[in-house]
């Protein structure tokens, strides 16, 4: 179904997004890659016969520029993503704290913008963000990288609805603990908390799904053996109760 699809990810030198880039290229994709980290991500384009583009999501301009050089496109895995390193209170950092709500949230509202023109000069498309378990709960040890994600699975579901009649649909995952750049770090932590580490190409698989299907303004969640749309419950309305 996603032969002769053209695809766009970022942060797809490593983890979730190399994951993803190789599993688009065995569905028949034609895939491009791109990252800040230029080696890794030239790497993975050879591997799989792509292109590369050096990008900071974080930085309006360069998004542009990815988007103008990457073309017309079908798919658009906005993905990268780094953490936070500070929190709010006595150890806020304001340059770790832009940088976070930069590549987390940024990247993912300038990516939908110039994806949109790419989308739709192929008729259609679709979207698919990286957001977390912490953007559909609170995350008391990672509230920054919380907010963003947060901010992230917001922007999905409003986005939903109003890209259908472009023939557009954006939806989320929402990954547990796997295997990236992110949870490297802390992976002991995470095995000794008992938590099992899911495989990136398990995510992976997920977001295929998401390209595949029909869903729209989704957020998915994936934790070890158990994926699907999380149902948010319905907030109650501006009218008061009588």
């Amino acid at each position: 179904m996603l032969r002769d699809q053209i695809a766009l990810v970022t942060g797809g030198a490593s983890g979730i997004g190399r994951a993803t880039a190789l599993a688009l290229a065995e569905a028949g994709a034609s895939v491009v890659i791109a990252d800040i980290s230029v080696d890794a991500g030239r790497e993975v384009a050879r591997a799989i016969d792509g292109r590369f583009i050096e990008v900071d999501v974080s930085d309006y301009d360069a998004n542009e520029r990815m988007f103008a050089e990457a073309g017309d496109l079908d798919l658009v895995f906005l993905n990268a993503g780094v953490t936070t390193g500070c929190s709010v209170g006595d150890d806020f950092d304001l340059e770790k704290y832009r940088r976070a709500m930069g590549v987390n949230l940024d990247g993912v509202v300038f990516g939908v913008h110039f994806a949109l023109p790419a989308l739709k000069r192929r008729g259609g498309g679709a979207i698919v963000a990286t957001s977390s378990l912490a953007g559909l709960m609170g995350v008391p040890l990672e509230q920054i990288y919380s907010a963003n994600k947060h901010g992230v699975v917001g922007l999905v579901r409003a986005l939903g609805p109003t890209l259908v009649a472009d023939g557009i649909r954006i939806n989320a995952v929402c990954p547990g603990f796997a295997e990236s750049g992110l949870t490297e770090p802390i992976k002991p932590f995470i095995e000794e908390a008992g938590f099992e580490l899911m495989k990136a190409e398990d995510v992976a698989a997920v977001v295929l799904r998401l390209f595949e299907g029909d869903m729209a303004g989704e957020c998915w969640y994936v934790q070890v053996g158990n994926a699907g749309a999380f149902e948010f419950r319905h907030v109650p309305g501006p009218r008061g109760v009588t």
